[in-house]
């Protein structure tokens, strides 16, 4: 793993990530006390992020790894030895270097950064399974359709990526029964002042839109699959307290305020008469009863395709400084977001974590989120040097060479060819195991084999 201690070093004379004595230190300043033995923080954050880019790599075969005789237990208690504040801390410094570098590049006029001159974040949810041990069990739940004793406990992921570059700003776990909106506004606070959020038609309710406008952000969203939106000129709407009676009727809940052009509006959506579960009492009363938005309706028609007809909500209300067509290509560009959860958690192997503690699979699972930075920043640097998109730069090929390939200033990574209009069924080539799944709990099982065992005999 030399290559892969000379990747992280320089990357255009940069540090990716602090050295083991900078992040002793950094411990030092949180009181967190150590004796100078050989897995100090510094060197067990660092061996960390090894394993972890290794392919989460067994806790046994660490010693290999590292080049010392240390037992996979002693290594075990190192990482459980780890305060999370200092990992959260140094991922932060990670973020905002990079975060600093993408504006700075848009200081000097590169604007590949930004749409129309906002920055534009992903909100989307994920999720990750761990061992069946009580204490992950009673926290994160089981999906609803497992048995008692059956399935793996799996959490439930809020995740803010940089829209462009595919930076993990944010992540947010909770139990799998939690939704995403409930989560989205804790995301409000990583943003500035006119940041354009995407997401699914979950935050295009009412409350969320509101939210964001009171936040001072933007948002491009499809329409949310419970409103009737309408372009007929001159239409009337129903009351807006009365949803129920008015979907019945098929009257829109909201008032045109202008029309900017075909299939392009202003409307006044109404505060609802019921506050959403999730959002506190206070914050519900100090929003407005009405907030101003913009829905437009495209069809998109493509080589081979059958036409789509997308409609999406929008707080971006100047139709000249933000045309319809290109809000629209903005929203199909959200797609770029699975690709990335992809890389997490199939790439990266992210979506099954192995530790059995609370404690420890946050831990973990932050430094799946860093390595997976790292592997960005380091695409940035060769996107930006080969001059593409860094969504073109293939992130398997950065993480090969990360593992394996020599130090080099500005490495060389494959570029991913351009296919629009790919098309691939989802099902799977590879034939499934000829073993059964368990139905029944593991308990049950072994007694079973065990009668049987014994009848024979």
């Amino acid at each position: 793993m030399a290559a892969f201690d000379r990747a992280l070093a320089r990357v255009q004379q940069e540090p990716l990530l602090p050295s083991s004595d900078r992040i002793d230190q950094l411990a030092r300043q949180q009181q967190h006390t150590f004796r100078n033995t050989l897995l100090t923080p510094g060197v067990t954050l660092n061996l960390f992020v090894r394993q972890i880019a290794a392919g989460n790599l067994a806790c046994a075969a660490m010693r290999h790894v590292a080049g010392s005789d240390f037992s996979d237990s002693a290594w075990c208690q190192a990482r459980t030895r780890l305060p999370m504040t200092l990992l959260q801390q140094v991922h932060q410094q990670v973020i905002q270097q990079a975060r600093h570098e993408l504006d700075r590049s848009n200081d000097l006029g590169d604007g590949s950064h930004r749409w129309r001159g906002h920055r534009v974040y992903v909100i989307d949810g994920s999720s990750d399974s761990m061992p069946d041990t009580p204490p992950l069990r009673q926290h994160y739940g089981v999906p609803a359709v497992c048995g008692k004793g059956l399935g793996f406990p799996t959490s439930h992921l809020l995740l803010l990526m940089d829209h462009c570059s595919g930076l993990l700003i944010e992540c947010v776990d909770g139990p799998m029964v939690q939704s995403d909106v409930s989560q989205t506004p804790a995301m409000h606070t990583q943003l500035s002042d006119g940041d354009i959020v995407l997401g699914d038609a979950a935050l295009s309710g009412w409350t969320h839109l509101a939210l964001i406008l009171q936040a001072n952000l933007h948002a491009v969203l499809p329409v949310h699959h419970q409103r009737i939106v309408d372009f007929t000129p001159g239409r009337t709407h129903a009351h807006p307290h009365k949803g129920k009676a008015a979907k019945r009727i098929g009257k829109p809940r909201s008032r045109v305020l202008k029309t900017l052009g075909n299939d392009d509006q202003l409307v006044e959506y109404f505060k609802p008469a019921e506050k959403p579960a999730w959002i506190s009492q206070v914050r519900w009363d100090s929003l407005p009863p009405s907030i101003t938005v913009r829905e437009v309706r495209r069809t998109i028609k493509r080589a081979g395709f059958r036409p789509i007809t997308v409609t999406i909500v929008t707080t971006l209300l100047d139709p000249q400084t933000y045309p319809a067509d290109e809000l629209i290509e903005l929203r199909l560009s959200r797609w770029m977001v699975e690709t990335n959860l992809r890389h997490l958690k199939v790439t990266l192997k992210m979506g099954q974590l192995k530790c059995k503690t609370l404690d420890g699979v946050r831990k973990e699972r932050l430094v799946f989120l860093l390595v997976y930075n790292l592997i960005r920043i380091l695409m940035m640097g060769s996107a930006r040097n080969q001059r593409v998109k860094v969504n073109r730069i293939s992130f398997a090929d950065t993480l090969a060479w990360m593992r394996h390939g020599q130090c080099s200033a500005a490495p060389k990574l494959l570029i991913n060819p351009l296919r629009p209009g790919r098309l691939e069924p989802r099902v799977c080539k590879k034939p499934r195991t000829q073993y059964c799944y368990m139905t029944i709990a593991r308990a049950e099982l072994k007694s079973q084999l065990r009668a049987r065992y014994h009848d024979t005999t």
